[in-house]
């Protein structure tokens, strides 16, 4: 395999400017947002930028969030992502707050708006869009922090911080999330336009039950039961920064509990536990989330700062017709052709065609893919191409494609190609199709086959002569594909004297 075809399915992004309003009115910026433009009289701060309780109350009721029983906990967590991100900035006192030994609600400082506060309303969309990964970078760490609670149990004893026992790693939780973005970001690369909302407990199984396992064990089974309660906490701490959409576990199943005090998965047939809601149960319940289009967009910039190739379309739109060729037949059909249409916009119809008629020639493993691909790309260009088509009329390699677009245009003059041309063209054809590895495409590739041999009587006898390298694969293939044994026989046999010739 190419050291440059793909890793990851390309995906299609919205654009710079819908993603920055997305990045404006998620919850925890655009409140953050607002209490920057609050601080402009100054606030005072403790340690850290930390928003005092005074300031807290006002700030909760400036949020319109006085009459939620959570508003300070949402107003604490904005003002910290307002501080993080550079939205507010703190001017120090002349005391320093640690000498001075300061009590814990003591002013050390003033916070007002932030230069990056004015790139909200004046930046490009690129400036928001940038405040908005740096916000969601400090989310994310916060969604892997360890359950402050058990922290704060610890302290009251008198005892040290001990991560061992409140059963924490770090790099365990941050690696386990990542995955868990990178399983997600897939799906959606997958299953562009389809319902992409995942039940939490396959979410969970998809890092948890190893592939091979038939049946999970018990023991891995609460494992994922452990993880989906911990996915749980941390897509209600990660939908307000807009990464994902997401219905929480019921509450009402949270509660739901066996005599072991262990959270209890979905059943499975025969009331059997399972990591998979059963297909009449009301999957909602145990939690549903996909990635917005914000956060298929962070999770790839974040993919991309860790060295991770993952295109999306508009990637090859500067990039020569050789490289368009070489990515093509990776991408799924819509998006292959939305990738051609940006690169065919930013040329002239001939000087498209004439890049992408000489990107595919060639007799390297590849060539009939970049050709197929090639065919694919020219039937979007305007019929003001012809004269490149034209000129390539004599061409062993591109003569067949270019009288096949030309017929399909009901161009004039077109002349009749040879049978050493059609031949040629049908192996190329099938050699491009026998790289694919979908069932659709193995299926027609099938018909394809049956169609050859019913149409041309003693196929076979002038196949294996056709002078293409992939001849005698081709001729092989069509011997396992066939369905009439006499005929898979023929092919066999054609392909057995490719290789003879081949030899000679």
């Amino acid at each position: 395999m190419s050291a440059d075809r793909p890793t990851l399915p390309p995906v299609r992004l919205h654009s710079d400017a819908e993603l920055a309003r997305d990045a404006l009115s998620a919850p925890l910026m655009a409140r953050a947002a607002k209490l920057a433009r609050w601080a402009e009289r100054g606030v005072p701060v403790g340690v850290g930028g930390e928003i005092l309780q005074e300031s807290l109350e006002a700030a909760t009721e400036h949020l319109g969030l006085s009459a939620d029983e959570d508003g300070p906990g949402y107003t604490a967590e904005a003002w910290q992502l307002a501080v993080d991100t550079g939205l507010v900035e703190i001017e120090e006192s002349a005391d320093d707050a640690e000498e001075a030994d300061l009590p814990d609600d003591a002013a050390v400082g003033t916070a007002r708006p932030g230069e990056e506060l004015g790139m909200l309303t004046s930046g490009s969309p690129q400036d928001i869009l940038d405040i908005w990964l740096g916000g969601m970078e400090t989310v994310l760490a916060d969604a892997v922090a360890p359950d402050l609670s058990d922290i704060a149990d610890q302290l009251a004893e008198g005892g040290e911080l001990d991560l061992d026992a409140i059963d924490w790693n770090p790099e365990e939780e941050a690696e386990m999330l990542d995955g868990i973005l990178g399983n997600l970001y897939l799906l959606t690369a997958v299953n562009e336009g389809a319902d992409q909302d995942v039940p939490l407990p396959a979410l969970a199984a998809s890092m948890i039950v190893p592939d091979d396992m038939e049946e999970p064990t018990d023991d891995i089974l609460e494992e994922v039961s452990e993880a989906m309660m911990r996915l749980d906490d941390q897509f209600r701490v990660l939908e307000p920064i807009g990464l994902v959409a997401y219905t929480p576990v019921d509450e009402a199943l949270i509660e739901e509990l066996d005599e072991d005090g262990e959270t209890v998965l979905p059943q499975g047939p025969e009331g059997t536990p399972g990591a998979q809601p059963p297909a009449d149960a009301d999957v909602s319940r145990y939690g549903l989330v996909r990635l917005t289009p914000l956060g298929l967009y962070a999770v790839r910039a974040r993919m991309l700062d860790a060295g991770v190739h993952a295109p999306a379309v508009g990637d090859l739109t500067d990039k020569g017709a050789d490289v368009l060729l070489e990515a093509l037949p990776e991408y799924p059909e819509t998006l292959a052709q939305a990738e051609s249409e940006q690169w065919l916009a930013a040329r002239t119809p001939a000087d498209a065609a004439r890049d992408l008629l000489a990107a595919a020639r060639g007799d390297d493993e590849r060539a009939p893919l970049r050709r197929l691909a090639a065919q694919q790309t020219l039937s979007l260009v305007s019929p003001d191409a012809e004269p490149a088509l034209r000129e390539v009329l004599d061409d062993r390699q591109l003569g067949g494609l270019a009288r096949v677009w030309l017929a399909e245009r009901a161009a004039s003059g077109i002349p009749e190609p040879s049978q050493e041309m059609i031949f040629w063209l049908t192996v190329d054809t099938i050699a491009a199709q026998l790289d694919s590895a979908t069932e659709d495409a193995a299926n027609e590739l099938r018909e394809l086959v049956r169609s050859l041999t019913d149409q041309h009587s003693g196929f076979f006898d002038t196949a294996w002569r056709v002078d293409h390298p992939a001849t005698a694969d081709v001729l092989e293939a069509m011997g396992r594909l066939h369905p009439d044994k006499k005929a898979a026989k023929e092919a066999r046999k054609a392909a057995f004297k490719a290789r003879s010739r081949k030899a000679d």
